[in-house]
């Protein structure tokens, strides 16, 4: 493999030259684009993934794919000379934090796959929090000194138990969207909680011979909005009286409602007339 290269002459014509590419980048390309044969290649990112999980992750997708961490320039080369030209459109997602990943499984089943696979981390300074972080009321085993102090410092409430700190009420120690300070970076790890996942982020995928942008699946996020899309969908068909397995029985629940309305309303009615129609005539004397 030789790279060409540009320069200009005292006339300003280009000319050309190539530079020699050692036999070991040759050997990145050439199995770059073998692997490039697969059904699926997946852009991810490796941004602030630590090694130990980076290994574990590998372990565990072995059997359904092949990553393979390349500078991104020989990654470049790789997807521009593969012979499908399709898959110049993943250059632009290629950075220097990213790997690619191959398989002949479907682009989104792997994404899901990784979503699965993440592990827990602990929050630096600095990060934003993901969601509202909980400390739960209960004991610690931390023992009474400067950590009561740091505790109060970030509003919880600690108490000295049987030699030990509780904390005696649920508090939100960082808010979803809420910068983590280092003071509350250092307390969620003397309580050994995790509140980030560390794993590999799909980018990209070029499957089918398409680019897709966004591959991203989220099991639990899909499963919440599916279940909230369901309730709506059923609350929508109750309102139109459309029948269904699912639908019938708020159906039937909102007609027994009406009923007993509509007969409290009559006994009312009845009630009233009755007293109308027995109450004494005034005389006109």
């Amino acid at each position: 493999m030789e790279a060409e290269k540009h320069s200009s002459d005292s006339s300003g014509k280009k000319k050309d030259f190539k530079v020699h590419v050692s036999e070991s980048k040759k050997k990145i390309v050439k199995d770059l684009a073998n692997l490039m044969k697969k059904k699926s290649i997946v852009v991810v990112s490796i941004k602030n993934l630590p090694s130990a999980q980076f290994q574990e992750i590998k372990k565990k997708i072995r059997s359904m794919a092949v990553i393979q961490v390349a500078k991104k320039n020989l990654i470049d080369f790789a997807l521009d000379h593969s012979g499908v030209k399709e898959l110049h459109a993943l250059v632009p997602y290629v950075q220097d934090s990213t790997a690619l990943l191959f398989s002949d499984s479907d682009a989104f089943e792997i994404s899901a796959f990784l979503s699965e696979n993440k592990t827990p981390a602990r929050a630096k300074e600095g990060q934003i929090a993901p969601e509202n972080i909980i400390v739960k009321a209960g004991g610690t085993d931390l023992v009474p000194g400067p950590d009561i102090t740091a505790l109060s410092a970030v509003g919880l409430r600690p108490q000295v138990k049987e030699g030990k700190i509780h904390i005696m009420l649920d508090s939100v120690l960082c808010k979803k969207d809420e910068v983590i300070t280092s003071a509350k970076a250092s307390i969620l790890a003397k309580l050994g909680i995790s509140p980030f996942k560390v794993g590999l982020e799909p980018i990209a995928a070029f499957m089918d011979g398409k680019v897709y942008a966004d591959v991203k699946v989220d099991k639990e996020v899909m499963i919440k909005e599916l279940e909230n899309f369901y309730a709506k969908s059923i609350a929508f068909a109750v309102s139109l009286n459309y029948f269904t397995k699912e639908s019938l029985p708020f159906i039937l629940g909102k007609a027994a409602a009406h009923e007993s309305a509509i007969s409290a309303l009559i006994k009312t009615e009845s009630a009233n007339a009755n007293v109308v129609e027995n109450a004494p005539i005034a005389s006109s004397n």
